[in-house]
């Protein structure tokens, strides 16, 4: 069973999702607090599960994987007994506009 880990951009990427979310409707936000942390979760016993990101791929970049929570996609890595949750967004986002977000922010 590997350990599931957050990094702290995946923590603040939730987190500002749930706080949108929690301003329209905050049962909604707690509903997808738990879809998204349980799936997260069963990623400790199965984390080859998700499909290998496709943008990523044409790139053969091949270390990062995601579930879906839709519309939500929870990148991933896995490595030595651990999975590593690297971030949260809203699927009918750009990858690249995700990516560059996230250098910009450092």
């Amino acid at each position: 069973m590997n350990e599931v880990r957050w990094a702290e951009d995946a923590v603040q990427d939730l987190e500002g999702l749930l706080a949108y979310m929690a301003e329209r409707d905050p049962n909604a936000a707690l509903g997808l607090f738990h879809q998204i942390r349980e799936r997260a979760e069963l990623l400790a016993v199965s984390p080859e599960h998700g499909r290998v990101v496709p943008e990523l791929r044409a790139f053969g970049v091949l270390a990062y994987r995601e579930v879906i929570v839709r519309p939500y996609r929870i990148v991933y890595r896995s490595g030595d007994q651990c999975v590593w949750v690297v971030t949260v967004f809203d699927g009918r986002r750009e990858v690249a506009d995700v990516l560059f977000e996230r250098l910009i922010r450092g």
